[in-house]
């Protein structure tokens, strides 16, 4: 979510989302409720969004479970800068995660 004074990103902070340039505050929506949280990982924040996968693009690629043949996708750098990025599918119909390295 991006702030609407300044055009920031917000944050989740107590139940609202916080901008940290100018410290506007934004109640969250139903929809956003239960669907973003934050967490510290050792020396860095990390924001999560469960749940919400609506706003992903999409390919068309077979499920390995349900044969469906849509999928969201997502590109993630999960080993060395030397290595290709490994691509992270989520089926549409049964929300199956599989990945392709």
């Amino acid at each position: 979510m991006f702030c609407s004074k300044c055009k920031s990103l917000m944050f989740p902070e107590n139940g609202k989302f916080r901008c940290r340039r100018c410290g506007n505050e934004e109640g969250m929506g139903k929809s956003s409720r239960n669907t973003v949280r934050s967490e510290m990982n050792a020396d860095r924040e990390l924001l999560i969004v469960e749940g919400r996968s609506d706003t992903l693009p999409k390919t068309d690629i077979k499920c390995l479970k349900c044969g469906n043949n849509e999928a969201y996708w997502v590109l993630r750098q999960t080993r060395a800068a030397d290595e290709p990025e490994t691509r992270i599918y989520r089926c549409t119909q049964c929300s199956y995660s599989w990945r392709e390295y």
